[in-house]
């Protein structure tokens, strides 16, 4: 175990059910990372949350916490409007921030947040954990062996139903000026980075948004079709409104196809001249455990993080082409 010394002092800004089930046992688990403060909108519900975790400092406002001479860096899991404001205000206070997706709002917010972080000398980085999935590593892999030619379609799939009400605490996520979108805001964008990460630079996107189901502010349901520098087409199909759940993705190329039938398990399917074959590469237990650790040591080696505010600037810049192109 690191002694303390050599360990980051990080506060937590927002203490809702990702934080609690994710972000948390992963800042106290992490050997480089001390688990020092925490903040939450509503301060009645902070005590017992900070009990469990271990937590010392507990402030009422977001302001005091990065403000903290006690706090080195920040973890925001706040709703998107408020992305922005705490990761500048901590940026200015010399905090590294790690940062929930999507990044911000819309690009704007994002240019201002990497300013901020950049003319303060912090770090920055974006909470799009799926980038350290062994199976989109191996995917990587497999690809650049060429053993499924080239990459022509990739499809992916990602429905649950979700109709939160006012008054429910997670009421924001369809909320358009909380949330910036429904359902490709919230869990597209993480489909958006996987394949930028498989595939490289988006050179066209368009997008189709509606509301099939709900009535609301977002759309409950979308498909964002990518042409990538490479030639590859990509879809992803988000909905809220199914009563069958779906975390698919396939890979279709000249040679051979890729096929994960649930992209959180991490189960793989190769098919080729090779013949067909199943392979298991299984993310770590908790999501965002690998994500904290590697933002973690970027600290600690002045190195960029793997997920780095330019990343999550392009992907907030394609969701806003989806949007404004949507018909």
């Amino acid at each position: 175990m690191n002694n303390r010394a050599s360990r980051i002092k990080w506060g937590l800004i927002g203490c809702g059910d990702i934080s609690s089930k994710r972000v948390a046992p992963a800042l106290r688990d992490s050997e480089g990372c001390l688990f020092t403060a925490a903040n939450r909108s509503d301060f009645s519900k902070l005590p017992p949350f900070a009990d469990e975790f271990g937590v010392e400092l507990r402030f009422k406002t977001w302001q005091e916490l990065v403000q903290s001479p006690e706090v080195e860096a920040v973890y925001v899991a706040t709703p998107v409007d408020l992305h922005a404001p705490i990761t500048i205000a901590a940026a200015e206070s010399g905090k590294h921030v790690l940062c929930e997706k999507p990044m911000a709002l819309d690009v704007g917010q994002c240019d201002r947040m990497i300013e901020a972080c950049r003319q303060n000398n912090v770090k920055l980085g974006i909470a799009y954990y799926r980038r350290f999935y062994p199976v989109l590593r191996r995917i990587r892999e497999v690809i650049d062996s060429g053993e499924i030619g080239r990459p022509m379609v990739a499809q992916l799939n990602a429905f649950e139903f979700y109709n939160p009400i006012a008054g429910d605490p997670r009421f924001w996520f369809v909320q358009k000026d909380r949330a910036g979108g429904g359902p490709m805001f919230d869990f597209g964008c993480h489909r958006i980075e996987a394949l930028i990460n498989l595939f490289g630079t988006v050179r066209k996107e368009r997008g189709l948004l509606s509301c099939l189901r709900f009535e609301r502010e977002v759309e409950d349901t979308a498909v964002a079709h990518l042409l990538f520098e490479s030639g590859t087409q990509a879809t992803i199909t988000v909905t809220h409104t199914t009563w069958e759940p779906q975390d698919t993705l396939r890979i279709f190329g000249t040679e051979g196809s890729i096929n994960v039938s649930v992209l959180n398990s991490g189960d793989l399917e190769i098919a080729s001249s090779r013949g067909t074959r199943r392979e298991a590469w299984p993310p770590h237990p908790n999501f965002h455990q690998p994500l904290i650790e590697d933002f973690n040591d970027a600290v600690l080696s002045n190195r960029d993080p793997g997920i780095t505010g330019t990343v999550g600037r392009e992907v907030n810049r394609i969701l806003d082409q989806v949007c404004r192109t949507a018909f």
